[in-house]
């Protein structure tokens, strides 16, 4: 029996460690010929990153194990961000010359090189996909006229795809709030690379990198491993942990961004300096050290559309506890099971989870043991058979539900 293969361009706005391991499993798959187009090499080449406030340049390899090109951008002032810093036209011509049967678009709407691709795929009779993170129409700040224009703009926006690609249970939610049939969205698992970062952790000396933080070996370590950006909220963390005042307990905030003079003075003033450390931005290859080291891990986001550090701590055997904002608490996260879930902003019972679970050895190995069991089930590999499985029903029939994909 003959296996059909499908040509497919995959449109992404520039390289990401969370989408190469995906790229690079698609590239392997019988039933799949990718040709990434990179709209921007940021991520690979040093940037200044804006929510880190530091320069950034992943130090893994982002490049290899795919086909890729990039393609010139034509933008006046090329930046990440911005609709007009991507404005990639060679798109076009790519596209009509590719004959691919899919364009999948890893590009957001809120870039012009998005409208190039979706234009040149319908304008050539080639199937047009895009992938969104979105679990909420919400903006970050709060503000309600934001969320009110996306629901009116979005449904027309979102019915140019053939079908749409989510990675949550929260972004299934929020496409089929915008009218969006069910047979049109296929829901991927948003993931990490799994076998890197098991493996990574495998290879981690505790003893010395805990010597490194100035913490003893048998010292209860909670971590805090993102942005310092107000949306992240590690004020609550840094409250949470004073008002559990646990023996013996350090906390670890991994990572760089504007509130960190603030958190500073605020373990000062807390009188919680000697157990508070910042580790500043931490870059890919050692965050398998600092995950593996620590006792417990929280992220107490407002937003957070997943929380693909959630994956990152899981795999290496960090067990999690995390806000009911948090997309990951909804597919990954079982409260009491696989991991811990409070109400967003309650540091009351953030403390609580704290003073109960940090102690209790045996009742996190036992959460971080059911943990990995979860993550066998949600990587790169079940990422792209979801994927191949749209593409069959969509390029085979295209009035056939997609159902079987939720």
């Amino acid at each position: 029996m003959n296996i059909r293969k499908y040509r497919i361009l995959i449109v992404a706005s520039h390289p990401a460690q969370y989408s190469a391991p995906i790229f690079r499993v698609m590239a392997k798959h019988p039933q799949l010929e990718p040709q990434v187009a990179y709209c921007s090499l940021q991520g690979f080449e040093p940037s200044l990153d804006s929510e880190f406030g530091v320069e950034v340049a992943w130090d893994i390899p982002l490049l290899n194990g795919y086909p890729w090109i990039q393609v010139q951008n034509n933008s006046p002032k090329p930046k990440l961000g911005s609709f007009f810093g991507l404005i990639n036209l060679e798109l076009w011509k790519l596209i009509r010359k590719g004959n691919f049967d899919a364009v999948i678009v890893y590009a957001g709407y809120s870039y012009a090189s998005f409208w190039i691709a979706a234009a040149a795929a319908k304008a050539h009779g080639q199937k047009f996909v895009f992938s969104t993170d979105a679990s909420s129409i919400q903006s970050r700040n709060g503000k309600q006229w934001k969320a009110w224009l996306k629901r009116f703009l979005l449904p027309p926006i979102f019915r140019l795809a053939d079908f749409v690609i989510v990675s949550s249970t929260l972004g299934k939610q929020v496409v089929r709030s915008l009218g969006i049939p069910e047979k049109q969205i296929a829901m991927t698992p948003s993931s990490v690379d799994n076998d890197w970062w098991s493996y990574q952790a495998t290879q981690v000396d505790v003893k010395a990198v805990r010597r490194q933080w100035d913490i003893p070996e048998n010292g209860l370590v909670v971590l805090f491993c993102a942005k310092l950006q107000p949306w992240k909220r590690p004020t609550d963390i840094l409250q949470a942990f004073a008002k559990a005042n646990v023996p013996n307990s350090y906390l670890v905030f991994a990572g760089e961004g504007p509130l960190r003079p603030q958190l500073e003075a605020e373990a000062k003033s807390l009188e919680m300096q000697d157990q508070v450390r910042f580790l500043g931005f931490v870059n890919q290859s050692q965050l398998p050290s600092v995950y593996r080291c620590a006792n417990l891990f929280v992220l107490p986001s407002e937003h957070e559309p997943f929380g693909l550090v959630v994956n990152e701590a899981m795999l290496c055997g960090c067990p999690v506890a995390v806000s009911d904002h948090v997309g990951a608490s909804y597919d990954l996260v079982q409260h009491g099971e696989t991991g811990l879930v409070y109400s967003c902003g309650d540091v009351d019972a953030l403390a609580g989870i704290l003073r109960v679970f940090l102690p209790d050895s045996e009742r996190l190995n036992k959460m971080s043991a059911a943990a990995a069991q979860r993550m066998k089930t949600w990587s790169p590999y079940e990422n792209v058979e979801v994927i191949v499985q749209a593409l069959e029903k969509s390029i085979a029939s295209p009035a056939m539900i997609l159902s079987s994909l939720s």
